[in-house]
């Protein structure tokens, strides 16, 4: 405020850093109080602006001396992808200077498989602020390397919308040759354990020709039965090595029972009924086949408990092994025999309707008899 009523004095004190001024008159002195209240709002948001603008600049000052440290790519990025800035490791990460990727498009470095879903990501808002992401990204050399991101994104406090994504990027390619080295590792381990598996059914087979062939033809019907059941993949892997080794036990049941041409007497059948209990103590010191054991130790048991080894009933017994019984007494009485002829087959399905309910559990008749019917 100034004595003088000179608008060009006014001009030159706004210029000065005056947040206002007023022209001295009777009028004016009355609204003095309003004015100078207006005049400290003003100044109070000017300081507050100078404020923010000052914290904006040391953060960002801030950032970049951690980013210009840091070992992973960090960078900034537009929602479209494009890059505002990108810390120094670029160069030793993808072979870039930093200022050769500034204002490039991010996509354009990812492996044609990957960009599409990266670019997902920035077209629509995501369900969270931050994620990691694993993605290949072209090398200034021309090949491809595995980069790990973890991402942030950051929206706008008055819309809500996405306004940029900041990112800190590392080269996991090793690390990605080590989980291939290591897959590769497991895959072989598991063919090796398939292979032996095979290697003693084959060994059964040549030493009980009676029943070769058998324990393929059951294990190929069990897994079709197993699927309708809704078992898990990892399941049927082990309802698959159950199957192939339900007779493993008969390894050690003596040539003249195993191999006799006709019935088994009383004391015969004793002997055979201990296969299970064989099969169990030949395998459950094999850690990767325990889960596969339901099926050799509990598969002569019956719905109606008078199975054995134990004389388990009903959902005592193991499904897997409920279930294989059926199949395997299909296959046995489908099959010729040296002392009888296999059965006709609607003299099969008539048995297993019979024994429904005590030797077999009738939900699983019904759904394995509808499969061989639907099959027909």
């Amino acid at each position: 405020m100034t004595s003088y009523g000179n608008e060009r004095i006014a001009v030159e004190a706004l210029k000065s850093g005056a947040l206002d001024y007023v022209v001295k008159s009777p009028e004016s002195m009355l609204d003095m109080p309003h004015i100078a209240e207006k005049a400290i709002d003003a100044w109070r948001a000017r300081a507050e602006r100078i404020h923010m603008q000052k914290a904006l600049l040391e953060s960002e000052a801030q950032f970049r001396l951690l980013a210009e440290n840091a070992s992973d790519m960090i960078a900034r990025l537009t929602t479209d992808g494009r890059m505002l800035y990108v810390s120094p490791a670029s160069k030793t990460i993808l072979g870039y200077e930093p200022e050769d990727l500034t204002g490039k498009i991010s996509f354009e470095l990812m492996h044609e498989e990957d960009r599409p879903w990266v670019m997902s990501l920035f077209e629509k808002r995501p369900s969270q602020t931050s994620y990691t992401i694993t993605y290949r990204a072209l090398h200034k050399e021309g090949y491809y390397v595995w980069l790990e991101s973890s991402a942030r994104a950051v929206f706008d406090k008055n819309s809500g919308e996405l306004t940029e994504v900041q990112t800190a990027s590392r080269d996991i390619t090793q690390r990605k040759k080590n989980e291939e080295a290591l897959q590769l590792a497991h895959s072989r381990l598991q063919e090796a354990y398939e292979k032996t598996i095979e290697g003693w059914v084959r060994a059964l087979d040549l030493r009980d020709r009676e029943t070769e062939g058998h324990t393929q033809r059951v294990t190929e019907l069990t897994l079709r039965v197993a699927a309708k059941l809704g078992f898990s993949d990892e399941e049927m892997v082990h309802i698959k090595r159950g199957a192939l080794l339900h007779d493993m036990g008969k390894m050690a049941i003596p040539d003249e029972i195993l191999q006799k041409p006709g019935p088994l007497d009383e004391e015969e059948w004793k002997k055979m009924r201990q296969h299970p209990v064989y099969a169990f103590e030949m395998l459950s010191n094999i850690s990767y086949l325990h889960p596969a054991l339901e099926i050799p130790f509990f598969h002569h048991e019956r719905w109606d408990g008078s199975g054995y080894p134990r004389g388990l009933k009903g959902e005592e017994i193991p499904l897997a092994a409920r279930m294989f019984a059926i199949v395997d007494v299909w296959d046995a009485l489908s099959s010729d025999r040296p002392y009888r002829k296999k059965l006709p087959r609607n003299e099969v399905i008539a048995y297993l309707r019979e024994k429904s309910g005590t030797l077999f559990e009738p939900r699983l008749v019904d759904i394995f008899l509808e499969m061989i019917e639907t099959e027909k």
